[in-house]
């Protein structure tokens, strides 16, 4: 009898558990594609307006301009760049200015021939090949697990199959490589690959903060999600090389001040004063 009494007693304590008798809170998690559902900026209207002015003030920088989708159905236009080059380029980009890792890029270029030469290389040779362009032993060991990984992968240092793939996919593949980061692979889908997306630079993070595009806490990582949301994809390419183009040239809009640059542009006639805003 004793151990039939335990037994029921254990059975309502276990019922003291039902959910109808205490209620858990439901925590709501955030979207991880959308940090700010209720920013509402930019809008449609205003991207369109702010592509239209900047693009009547400085145009597509050329060496911007190939990467257009039309104009890759033009014969006459020279043929893309390889998607292996492009993210190569880009590594070099990296916390540098542009003419030093255009520089940096063509050095490496011409010392060897081939990824493979490049794949093959001491890694004091290639740093000396991109000096130039600053960092030299984090980028030399960047691209070297990067054709290591490929050939170990796919068995040749070529990434065109990429091509082929969806946005998110892509960014699934790239992320396997150690080193390259989110702004990185945003840069190979837009210019690379001609796909729909927005990359945020420091020269775009600060324009959209001054603009209150995204919330004063919002670092780039949010604004990069909040601002591939919020702008349409057809005005996203041009967008992103004008708002770039002008966070260099324009003072209002850089934190770089006295940039040799700057000088040949009036900051008054600056477009985007109409619209900043304090960020909430």
């Amino acid at each position: 009898m004793e151990k039939k009494r335990k037994r029921k007693v254990k059975t309502e304590r276990d019922g003291d558990r039902n959910p109808n008798s205490v209620q858990v809170p439901q925590i709501k998690t955030e979207n991880p594609k959308n940090p700010f559902p209720s920013h509402s900026a930019p809008t449609p209207q205003e991207c369109l307006e702010i592509r239209d002015n900047l693009l009547s003030l400085h145009g597509i920088p050329p060496e911007l301009a190939k990467y257009r989708k039309s104009q890759q159905t033009n014969d006459t236009v020279e043929p893309p760049e390889t998607v292996l080059d492009g993210l190569v380029r880009t590594i070099l980009s990296q916390n540098t200015t542009e003419a030093n890792s255009n520089k940096a890029f063509a050095s490496l270029k011409s010392l060897f021939p081939t990824w493979e030469h490049v794949h093959g290389a001491e890694s004091k040779e290639l740093e000396n090949a991109i000096r130039c362009g600053g960092l030299a032993p984090t980028k030399a060991k960047c691209i070297k697990n990067l054709l290591s990984c490929l050939l170990e992968r796919k068995g040749k240092m070529c990434l065109e199959y990429l091509r082929d793939l969806s946005v998110d996919e892509v960014k699934a593949e790239l992320s396997l490589f150690k080193g390259i980061g989110p702004k990185t692979v945003s840069c190979v889908l837009m210019f690379n690959l001609q796909l729909d997306d927005f990359p945020v630079d420091t020269h775009i993070f600060e324009i959209a903060k001054t603009m209150g595009w995204v919330p004063a806490a919002a670092d780039r990582n949010k604004t990069y999600l909040h601002l591939n949301q919020r702008i349409p994809d057809e005005l996203k390419f041009d967008l992103n090389c004008l708002l770039y183009t002008h966070g260099k040239l324009c003072s209002n809009c850089s934190s770089k001040r006295g940039n040799k640059q700057q000088k040949k542009f009036n900051d008054s006639s600056c477009p985007l004063l109409n619209y900043n805003k304090e960020p909430v």
